[in-house]
């Protein structure tokens, strides 16, 4: 191989890398636990908190705990799911590099 096919190579995969990247921060990833759903986007900034309340009912000064749990539980959800998708999508560009060296 020479010099200047690896660079048109490194190049590419570069343009190609900053595209996922970009596509990944666009991403919106749902995350939930039982009456909790929390959106993330890929810059891991949560997008929004929803809570899925049974019509007519609030929440006591008692559940207020178990409310924070669940948010939190949520939360985690969403971020292990921008992880596992930023690992497939670019877990790739490690492979590729190592093929170029």
């Amino acid at each position: 191989m020479n010099m200047q096919m690896i660079m048109q190579q490194a190049k590419k995969m570069q343009a190609q890398l900053h595209k996922d990247q970009e596509e990944l921060e666009k991403t919106d990833y749902v995350g939930s636990s039982s009456l909790v759903n929390v959106k993330i986007n890929g810059k891991y900034e949560v997008v929004s908190v929803k809570i899925n309340l049974p019509e007519g009912e609030s929440i006591g000064a008692d559940d207020r705990e178990m409310l924070e749990d669940m948010l939190m539980v949520a939360m985690n959800d969403a971020v292990k799911k921008v992880a596992a998708d930023k690992e497939k999508k670019m877990g790739k560009y490690g492979q590729g590099l190592a093929g170029l060296m």
